[in-house]
């Protein structure tokens, strides 16, 4: 019972964890990457569908992506989809290909850019965290009915605690690495 139960709250913090490292790839920094447009959506044939469904999405530079659909009559459809969508870029089509230029980073953006990332990972801590209270909410119920003794109920809370304590460092490294690669230029 009680190895099914840390297994279950690893997978829950370990759920935390990766959710946290989908979010964190949605803040753009100053650097083209292509995660930057998952969220966008193109109309395909009455689909909605991702843009990395429908075209080729690459990275020349830094700076830039470069967008080839697979199919010619998608140009328009890419770009007003891209327009519509968040990714704060205006995009270029010379007829055969979209470019995207990605815009300098100022300082306030910067600064707004780590503040959101703060909170962000401050809701990947309470997710781990409310993985440690249920876990210790069943310790303490498997006491109270006897299915367990003091002292495998201390141990295993040392051990979910050791765990969270675990996660809780990896989220702050991911944080830091993030936070630095915003603040670079």
């Amino acid at each position: 019972m009680i190895a099914n139960l840390k297994q279950t709250t690893q997978e829950k913090m370990e759920k935390g964890l990766q959710g946290l490292i989908n979010e964190l790839k949605k803040i753009r920094t100053g650097r083209a990457q292509v995660t930057m447009l998952d969220s966008v959506r193109v109309n395909y044939y009455g689909n909605m569908s991702p843009l990395s469904q429908v075209a080729s999405v690459s990275t020349p530079d830094a700076k830039s992506f470069l967008i080839a659909p697979w199919e010619a009559s998608m140009l328009k459809e890419i770009e007003s989809a891209i327009i519509k969508s968040d990714v704060g870029m205006t995009p270029i089509n010379d007829g055969k290909v979209i470019r995207l230029k990605v815009p300098d980073l100022t300082e306030q953006r910067r600064k707004d850019l780590v503040k959101q990332t703060k909170k962000t990972v401050e809701d990947a801590k309470v997710a781990i965290r409310m993985a440690r209270r249920d876990a210790n909410e069943e310790l303490k119920k498997a006491l109270k009915d006897k299915a367990i003794s003091e002292d495998e109920n201390k141990k295993s809370e040392t051990d979910i605690q050791k765990l969270t304590d675990d996660y809780i460092k990896k989220v702050d490294a991911i944080s830091d690495e993030k936070e630095k690669s915003i603040m670079t230029i």
